[in-house]
């Protein structure tokens, strides 16, 4: 099987020649900047002191070039919009040097100043005039959001404050999208993977606008979890306007790329803790599942794409719900949370939702353990999620920096020799 074949056919519940792989597919299944560095010196695909480029600046996830997607087997290519989270274009490159001391190559736009604690700021579209929306602390490796809310006032709170970002998409951002598509299409075998944006509902990472320079409504973190239960009203209203500007969205977009797409990511809302779940299936079902259930419902009818979400969290009382509501892939698959056990869920979900991650955990075992042990989760978990197809592997979330080189490599070797079918 070629790549694009391998993904849909295990995307279909039946197992291909090898279990599939996706590293730097999408923005939470990627690799920290310093750690892409540091394994490209270590395979020697470049000369010392080579500068790797940060495709997305708040995580500063680093360039998987083809070389290395090689190395890694991946099957999956990425294709994003325009602009990144900060609201700028990735060209114009230029070189910058991260806290660690790593060279990289970042957007002409990705225009930061220090403070006095050694702090450094980030801005919406790069401009320095705008009140900061990124800080990314003294020695950190990626940036926080910073929340830009003015106070609240009860009297005057519009829900359509929360919906500026949701507009029509722009013949510019047609004409890019269909560009590379057709370039991946036709020049590769890889399985498409497109982040159309606006889909998203909720998407704690989003509400706070890294990208808008003066965001209006409820941006803060905790304001926006607690307007679930006491703003009901105002939040349902948000996600009815942001899905029916989305539903067109997704008409034009399709108009223009067919189904050269295999894979779509829709939404990227964390329902999870380590313990439990953010939110009850009460609250999910009123609240998220109605336009879940629209957006997954217009896809499968009129498109032949799999739809992807993406919770970090323990949300086994929820992934039923997931399923309900059409989703085909769950992402990352974070069996290190409670209920998560990675048999437990293949068991119990395993024929109605395919699972994309969970390869490996990313907290402890990937950074913290021997290679042995790296090893001994890699092989253990293809067993597992690998049956019956309904798996492409990637580690739990992003590989983070600090990161060891050689448990990589572990990884990348215990993959090549487990990952052909049968298992």
């Amino acid at each position: 099987m070629n790549s694009r074949e391998r993904i849909i056919t295990a995307l279909n519940h039946k197992e291909p020649d090898l279990v599939p792989v996706d590293f730097g597919g999408s923005v939470v299944t990627g690799m920290s900047v310093s750690t892409v560095y540091l394994l490209r010196q270590a395979l020697k695909l470049d000369p010392p002191k080579t500068p790797v480029k940060v495709i997305e600046p708040l995580q500063m996830l680093g360039e998987l070039k083809p070389d290395l997607l090689e190395i890694f087997g991946a099957d999956v290519v990425s294709v994003g919009g325009l602009n990144n989270i900060f609201g700028f274009k990735n060209e114009n490159w230029k070189e910058w040097t991260a806290f660690d001391g790593t060279p990289v190559l970042v957007p002409g736009n990705f225009n930061t100043l220090p403070e006095a604690n050694g702090d450094i700021l980030m801005y919406p579209g790069g401009d320095k005039s705008a009140p900061a929306s990124g800080r990314m602390p003294k020695g950190g490796f990626y940036f926080d959001a910073l929340i830009r809310q003015p106070p609240l006032d009860e009297e005057k709170l519009n829900f359509e404050d929360n919906t500026e970002e949701f507009q029509p998409v722009t013949a510019e951002e047609l004409a890019h999208f269909k560009k590379n598509i057709d370039k991946y299409y036709q020049e590769t075998d890889k399985a498409i993977f497109a982040n159309f944006g606006g889909t998203a509902f909720g998407d704690i990472a989003l509400v706070p606008a890294t990208w808008l320079k003066n965001p209006k409504g409820i941006r803060e973190l905790t304001e926006w979890y607690m307007s679930a239960l006491l703003r009901r009203d105002y939040i349902y209203k948000v996600f009815e306007k942001q899905c029916a500007i989305a539903l067109q969205n997704l008409k034009a977009f399709y108009s223009a790329v067919g189904n050269k797409v295999n894979v779509v990511y829709l939404s990227g809302a964390d329902f999870g803790t380590q313990t439990g779940s953010f939110i009850s299936p009460e609250i999910y079902k009123d609240l998220y599942q109605p336009f879940h259930k629209q957006i997954n419902g217009w896809v499968h009818k009129n498109t032949g794409w799999k739809t992807f979400m993406h919770s970090c969290g323990s949300v086994s009382n929820l992934i039923d719900l997931f399923i309900e509501a059409g989703f085909d892939i769950l992402n990352p698959v974070q069996c290190s949370a409670s209920n998560m056990e990675p048999a437990f869920l293949k068991e119990k979900f395993g024929e109605k939702i395919s699972f994309w991650g969970g390869g490996v955990d990313t907290q402890k075992t990937l950074p913290f353990g021997t290679p042995v042990e790296v090893a001994k989760q890699v092989k253990e978990r293809i067993k597992i999620f690998g049956k019956d197809g309904g798996f492409v592997f990637n580690t739990v979330h992003n590989i983070q920096a600090k990161t060891p080189v050689g448990n990589i490599l572990a990884l990348l070797e215990t993959l090549r020799k487990y990952r052909k079918y049968p298992l």
